[in-house]
């Protein structure tokens, strides 16, 4: 591990343990898809955006967005690399090289060098199957095996922390949160989490964090979720067997959809449903408040205004 990787992993660490607000950012794939035409459901969906001159400017432009709304509102910022699907055998099938993931890392950072403010570099890796229903999801065994390269891959790399974004079952989830502690990086681990309070393979959010926390050497720094409305995860949180203090303690981040559509719902939908600003900034007020959240971001639908807004509403008298 290099000096710049320690240095970058330690600086957020500390960023963590704070009582610092911090601001991640909002949609991607919509927005390049919907705004500049760029393909984005390829094999490795947006990892091979960066090897054309369309994809790095659009990149480029939206990061910069809200990496600029992060530092007015005086908030750390957190990007990650638009990696979810670049498994090592999505990467093989779009024909891509092993050094797609340290390629979008560099870009990544280079982003980060031409912006003001706390901006973290975080890598980004996927469920095997589908996030949203868990269909093709590996057993604990099998998922050790299938995200080692990646989590290796990005090891190597000067990334501030590792980012496992909607993650529907127990297994999956726990298998990446073992290779983050192997591999020393730190960990922010998403689940595709339901208004009944449960993960989509039925666990209850309690459980899968208590189990995860007490099976890995060195457990996610942060639990949260990601693609979900903040309605919809107050309902997942007022569960009362989540209302224990493992969940107050340990989930405490949002990347919110603007629908409040359930995922089956929105992963089938034509159509974008977006909120306006002000309604999602209440929605993660509300988090803020009564569950204790202290990150939060934009998913699908969202766009630098929405981030304007939460930024404002979340950061006045903290």
């Amino acid at each position: 591990m290099t000096a710049i990787t320690q240095n970058g992993q330690d600086a957020f660490r500390r960023c963590l343990q704070s009582d610092t607000l911090l601001l991640m950012e909002g949609a991607l794939g919509e927005r390049l898809k919907r705004e500049y035409g760029l393909i984005t459901n390829g094999p490795a969906g947006m990892a091979g955006l960066i090897k054309t001159v369309e994809g790095q400017t659009a990149l480029r432009t939206l990061w910069k967005e809200y990496a600029t709304v992060a530092a007015k509102h005086n908030m750390p910022f957190l990007a990650t690399t638009p990696t979810r699907r670049a498994n090592r055998s999505r990467v093989e099938e779009a024909q891509l090289s092993e050094q797609i993931l340290a390629e979008n890392v560099a870009f990544l950072s280079s982003v980060r060098n031409d912006c003001q403010g706390l901006f973290f570099v975080g890598g980004m890796v996927g469920s095997t199957g589908n996030a949203y229903t868990a269909e093709g999801c590996l057993p604990f065994a099998d998922a050790l095996v299938f995200h080692r390269w990646e989590v290796q891959l990005f090891s190597q790399t000067n990334i501030g922390f590792l980012y496992a974004a909607l993650f529907p079952t127990l297994d999956e989830a726990r298998a990446i949160a073992m290779l983050a502690s192997q591999y020393h990086l730190p960990c922010l681990l998403s689940f595709t989490l339901q208004d009944d309070g449960r993960l989509i393979d039925g666990t209850p959010l309690a459980d899968a964090i208590t189990r995860i926390d007490a099976s890995v050497p060195t457990p996610p720094l942060l639990y949260m979720s990601n693609c979900v409305h903040p309605t919809i995860i107050a309902k997942a949180l007022d569960q009362p067997f989540n209302q224990v203090p493992i969940v107050r303690q340990r989930f405490s981040g949002l990347q919110a959809n603007t629908s409040a559509l359930p995922y089956r719902e929105l992963d089938a939908s034509p159509v974008l449903y977006s909120s306006p600003p002000d309604e999602l900034a209440q929605g993660m007020l509300t988090l803020k408040r009564q569950y204790g959240f202290r990150l939060f971001g934009g998913c699908c639908g969202t766009d630098a205004r929405h981030l304007e807004a939460m930024a404002t509403l979340l950061s006045d008298g903290r």
